[in-house]
């Protein structure tokens, strides 16, 4: 029995989208080409959840139940039927139920409702952006990618809420730290959140550039 919801194609990725956050692409297995020529031709919009076990190729993973929608930005076919996708972060959405893969992963969700957020996380938005771009800063002197351009936006527009996804999609992170950050209760419990996160890959990078 077919439970409630919107139907919607997913792709199931070992990363985290993030809302107000951009992603990009390479698409190769043919099931989810199939998906990018049906977003292109119709909605462009599909749900990126995290594989918690498992591989990204061939099915059999076990995926999370809280994921990301977004939507196609930019799309360039290779001559070989690759893509390069950018895909933006609109909404977190909730999957409340898997439907048979066929011709590439779909499910039911629903947008979570939004609990408003006890507290305005005032001063956490600047000290949470202040640590994710220190963060990047040193891990870029020591061959970990690219420092944060300073013109990045993480203000969110004066929107708290914008803004919390914006520190967190830009902060180096693993998977599963990322997930944690996705399924936290509001801006204000997520920045905390990262700001530890934060606070621990500091430390580490010390220990390891003073040899311990």
């Amino acid at each position: 029995m077919t439970g409630s919801g919107t139907r919607l194609p997913m792709f199931p990725l070992s990363a985290v989208l993030f809302p107000h956050s951009t992603m990009p692409l390479h698409v190769f297995e043919p099931r989810y080409r199939t998906l990018v020529r049906d977003c292109l031709e119709g909605d462009p919009r599909f749900g990126v959840v995290l594989i918690e076990r498992g591989s990204e190729v061939g099915g059999g993973d076990v995926r999370a139940t809280l994921g990301t929608r977004g939507v196609i930005t930019r799309a360039a076919e290779l001559p070989d039927g690759r893509w390069v996708l950018e895909v933006r972060g609109e909404t977190v959405v909730q999957i409340d139920e898997w439907l048979p893969d066929d011709p590439y992963p779909l499910a039911l969700v629903r947008e979570p409702e939004t609990v408003p957020d006890p507290a305005h996380p005032g001063a956490l938005l600047d000290e949470a952006a202040q640590r994710v771009r220190r963060a990047r800063g040193m891990l870029s002197e020591h061959g970990g990618g690219a420092p944060l351009d300073p013109g990045h936006p993480l203000d969110g527009g004066g929107d708290p809420d914008r803004a919390a996804w914006q520190i967190c999609g830009a902060a180096p992170l693993s998977a599963y730290d990322a997930q944690r950050l996705l399924v936290a209760d509001g801006p204000t419990e997520r920045l905390s959140l990262l700001v530890e996160l934060m606070d621990d890959l500091e430390q580490d990078l010390r220990r390891m550039l003073a040899g311990e």
